[in-house]
């Protein structure tokens, strides 16, 4: 059966397919000795795959899925070579994981690692309207207009933010859960309603909520897995 190279790559739990897109657009995957340039190239069985001349072997047999609370100062890339404060070396995990989606690197809080490239696409495509929750802190007082505006939509990046719900906390914190995932969203909603973002912690993505210490991880339990793929 034939196989898109980048969803092939996603299965067998080498990387993500958003990995896979730029491992090909750099010119790092081959398929029987020729170098891929489409990230729809379809390959069998029977291929020979490489990535920067290693063979890729489809023998995944049981997949891992992990919880981290990730620091500030981590990067969320599995390009270990270019970020020295990597995420993927900083747990140094036994077999080959990868980030599920971002944490840019003066954010904290939970985010997944896994091996299974399908689990990785269904949480990350916004149509599915998965819920990450956040802990914000900014560095003045936030009052009702703020929050109405920030739940109502913020024009960033070329559209209009989606409605979400906000919970005030306190003067210079409040709660807000997304759907969407935009580059630095919750960042760039606070700047421009004239807010600096000075901490900002996700503390929950779907059903599963942050409860380990910063700079730990720990793997999903049965019933976290179960009750994820239910909602996937």
């Amino acid at each position: 059966m034939d196989t898109r190279i980048n969803k092939y790559l996603s299965q067998v739990g080498f990387c993500s397919r958003r990995e896979a897109d730029k491992l090909i657009d750099q010119g790092r995957v081959t398929v029987n000795n020729n170098v891929i340039v489409s990230h729809g190239y379809k390959v069998t069985s029977s291929d020979i795959i490489k990535v920067d001349s290693e063979k890729i072997r489809n023998n995944v047999k049981e997949r891992t899925y992990l919880i981290f609370n990730k620091p500030r100062g981590i990067v969320c890339t599995t390009d270990t070579e270019k970020e020295e404060k990597n995420i993927i070396e900083f747990i140094n995990y036994k077999k080959r994981i990868f980030p599920i989606g971002r944490l840019d690197k003066m954010s904290e809080g939970l985010i997944f690692l896994t091996d299974d490239g399908d689990i990785v696409n269904r949480i990350l495509r916004s149509r599915y309207m998965h819920e990450k929750e956040y802990l914000v802190t900014v560095n003045k007082k936030i009052n009702h207009d703020f929050l109405k505006k920030m739940s109502n939509g913020i024009p960033i990046l070329g559209t209009i933010t989606k409605k979400c719900d906000l919970k005030y906390i306190n003067d210079y914190q409040f709660k807000i859960i997304l759907t969407q995932g935009l580059n630095r969203q919750i960042r760039r909603m606070c700047d421009y309603l004239g807010f600096k973002v000075k901490k900002l912690e996700r503390i929950r993505i779907m059903n599963v909520k942050l409860d380990i210490p910063r700079g730990k991880w720990r793997l999903f339990s049965n019933t976290e897995i179960k009750e994820l793929k239910k909602l996937l």
